[in-house]
């Protein structure tokens, strides 16, 4: 039945989304789990305490983080799938929250859109959405990158991850991967503040995505091989030159199989914070004056890329169900 409902909130959030209305009524699961992370990193993170204490209470914060959210999604579906007629029918729903399939495209779209119609001023406002990096030390070809970059580190953060583990695990294995990533995102930087506490956190993203960011590579690459113009020997080419030289032991392969499939030089070195972080390319080789038209290309990749998502956990979900 996981499987079945990651495959079915795959299908429903790719054509709806997660409602505006929606948002403003309730909010979502990542602000939600924002708020506790935020809680925790204020009562527990002590700038006065000893790394080691700080980051035995990162351990803690870390537990609390996941479980909470794991129970919660596990008691949920339990109640719906035994004692609410098609109860599976809203379990579906509940999931298509920890996704983001239309949202990435959205906002991608709007990077090539800003920069089209209102310049790099309005690119830079529109990229600065989705990336963490200083958008004001970015050029044209920066911005592109960036929001090409962003398009394939989220599609496996964002979709295939959270569809990975809700395959795997139900509303509990969805939710609980979707607080880590979120925690990850709000204390695992090594910045004073979170070298100590954020260290299980940003440690255990980094094993959770793991097989989502190989699965997401490997789509990239067969995608290619469908979408006119890209290039599936580039892909393939620069996810096994390129990805395991990323400093992320994640982000490097699907950046690299976009990378390689447009013939782009992707990731290299970059601004967050005022700090410079010294990152080798993907794609090493390819070309660096990126453009909108490039953006545009980048999602086409990734539209057949999602198709190919949807594919895989339907023949899933189709064996699932004839064999048990």
């Amino acid at each position: 039945m996981s499987v079945l409902i990651a495959f079915l909130s795959l299908i429903v959030e790719f054509a709806l989304g997660y409602p505006d209305w929606l948002f403003r009524a309730i909010g979502h699961p990542v602000t939600w789990f924002g708020r506790l992370i935020s809680f925790l990193d204020l009562r527990l993170n002590r700038a006065t305490d000893p790394d080691a204490l700080r980051r035995q209470r990162g351990v803690e914060a870390l537990l609390f983080i996941v479980l909470v959210p794991a129970i919660a999604g596990l008691c949920v579906q339990l109640v719906l799938l035994w004692f609410v007629p098609l109860g599976w029918i809203i379990a579906v729903f509940l999931a298509t929250s920890l996704l983001s399939q239309k949202s990435l495209y959205e906002h991608v779209e709007a990077v090539a859109d800003a920069l089209d119609s209102g310049g790099l001023d309005m690119g830079r406002a529109a990229v600065s959405r989705i990336v963490g990096r200083d958008p004001e030390t970015l050029d044209r070809a920066g911005v592109c990158r960036a929001a090409i970059e962003s398009l394939a580190e989220n599609f496996s953060d964002g979709i295939v991850a959270p569809a990975f583990w809700t395959g795997v695990g139900g509303l509990a294995g969805g939710a609980a991967y979707k607080a880590a990533n979120t925690a990850d995102s709000m204390i695992g930087h090594r910045t004073p503040r979170h070298e100590a506490f954020g260290w299980a956190a940003a440690r255990f993203d980094d094993w959770i995505n793991l097989p989502a960011s190989r699965l997401t590579a490997l789509l990239i690459v067969l995608a290619s091989l469908l979408v006119e113009g890209a290039d599936p020997r580039g892909a393939w080419q620069a996810v096994r030159r390129d990805a395991k030289k990323h400093r992320s032991p994640n982000a490097g392969w699907p950046e690299a199989g976009m990378a390689g499939a447009l013939g782009l030089a992707l990731a290299g070195p970059r601004s967050y914070g005022g700090i410079m972080v010294d990152d080798i390319f993907m794609g090493e080789g390819g070309r660096r004056d990126v453009d909108s038209g490039d953006i545009r290309r980048a999602l086409k990749l990734y539209r057949v890329a999602d198709y190919l998502l949807i594919g895989l956990f339907g023949l899933v979900a189709l064996i699932a169900v004839l064999v048990f």
